[in-house]
């Protein structure tokens, strides 16, 4: 949804999965045919090659990766990183190829969603067993990515998918403040749809052609109020009293006939679109669309918050997020010049620097963006980050997009009043324990 490879695709684009560092959970650039024998990086003098396939040299600006990458190797002589940087779409398909022939680069750029499959094809390597030998702390890590208890990716760079709200409508509705309990958002999205001008107050976009809407806009209810769809163990819990209390909620929203028309059939685009237009006045969507919505609709008088929580929460908020996550190729002869890179990058300087210039928040602790050239928004919206926690259990999960499509099909029901929330609940938990 990840880290969903659709949401994201300039540099401020990249969205997309990461677990947070306290919750476990399982969690292309061009593959160049490294194979066994790793021939994809090469020794030389004492000297090694990495080969780094990644998106972010495409959607960063032009040559900072490069930049980098060059300091790298002046603090590291003895080590050179050769990047290998397509566009999200190119890299995935060649990744994924290259996973299943265990042919990878050795250093990639990691989608979340591809992880649990790359781990379980043998692909990519156990990080915690190089951290360890490295005597590294990952409590430096604002988060890891795990498979069965072991570190296989970590997320550089975080993309948050914060609650969007047209300032102007609310005022115009008569909402003083910006909603931050489940109660105030219903309330306001009431006030909001019953102002005229067929001004809804939420969009849901629910096309099963592309259902990162489960992800993004339904279960983001779920997170941020601290709630979990799986077990401990990693299984699903669809049927459990947060969950159902998400559902529901939803439901009530629909209910209450505050949703834009044709929310079955509507995807992420059109949802962004409603909003940048007037014709919403909030929604749950990526920062990275702050740049485009204001292009498009520089009038357009509107911020960012947290995602309302259940009335009685008082935890961190969590919020959906996608990431550029980092891994390194299990057939690779040179695993600890490839932690180093790694290393390297999510040191709070260069980690800071990422960020910055990918417009992003920092994967390590204690680093900081630089937002004086930024627009103020992303300073808000780095304070909730700073204040939540990143949250999304389709990290890292097999088949996340399809586990996301049938819960799609049955709240579609639910939507439509062919089937109560339970029943819901029940076939899709049905659903998700034949894939978890």
């Amino acid at each position: 949804m990840a880290a969903g490879s659709a949401m994201l695709q300039s540099r401020l684009k990249r969205l997309v999965g990461v677990v947070s560092a306290a919750a476990v959970v399982i969690t292309g650039a061009v593959a160049c045919g490294s194979g066994g024998d790793n021939s994809s990086s090469s020794s030389s003098g004492g000297t090694v090659t990495l080969e780094f396939a990644q998106w972010w040299g495409a959607e960063l600006p032009s040559g900072s990766l490069d930049k980098i990458m060059s300091d790298f190797s002046a603090q590291n002589p003895n080590i050179k990183v050769k990047l290998l940087s397509a566009p999200y779409a190119s890299t995935k398909q060649q990744l994924v190829s290259g996973a299943a022939s265990r042919t990878l680069p050795d250093v990639v750029g990691l989608d979340g969603a591809w992880v649990s499959d790359f781990a379980k094809q043998g692909a990519i390597t156990d990080l915690s067993a190089l951290m360890s030998d490295a005597k590294y702390d990952p409590s430096q890590l604002a988060s890891q990515v795990q498979v069965k208890g072991k570190t296989y990716m970590i997320p550089v760079v975080n993309f948050i998918y914060p609650l969007f709200v047209n300032k102007d409508l609310l005022s115009k509705a008569g909402v003083k403040a910006v909603p931050s309990t489940r109660t105030q958002f219903l309330d306001a999205a009431k006030k909001i749809s019953a102002s005229g001008g067929n001004v809804k107050g939420w969009a849901l976009p629910l096309d099963t052609a592309v259902p990162n809407g489960i992800q993004n806009d339904v279960m983001s209810w779920l997170w941020a109020s601290g709630g979990t769809m799986l077990t401990q163990d990693g299984k699903p819990n669809l049927t459990s009293a947060p969950v159902k209390s998400a559902v529901d909620y939803v439901k009530s929203l629909n209910d209450a006939g505050v949703i834009a028309p044709g929310a079955l059939t509507m995807k992420e685009q059109d949802k962004v679109e409603k909003f940048t237009t007037g014709q919403v006045g909030m929604v749950i969507d990526s920062l990275a669309h702050i740049t485009l919505i204001k292009k498009n609709n520089p009038k357009l008088n509107f911020t960012v918050a947290a995602i309302p929580a259940e009335d009685s929460y008082t935890g961190p908020r969590g919020l959906p997020y996608a990431s550029w996550g980092i891994g390194i190729a299990e057939s690779t002869k040179h695993k600890a010049e490839a932690w180093k890179l790694v290393q390297y990058l999510m040191s709070q300087q260069v980690n800071s620097q990422m960020s910055t210039l990918a417009n992003g928040f920092p994967g390590t602790k204690g680093a900081q963006p630089d937002f004086s050239k930024s627009d103020p928004l992303f300073k808000t919206a780095f304070d909730i980050y700073s204040k939540g926690k990143v949250a999304n259990e389709f990290t890292g999960l097999p088949k996340s997009e399809d586990l996301m499509r049938s819960f799609d099909e049955q709240l579609q029901l639910v939507l439509t009043g062919k089937q109560s929330v339970d029943d819901a609940l029940n076939k899709g938990q049905q659903a998700w324990s034949s894939v978890l």
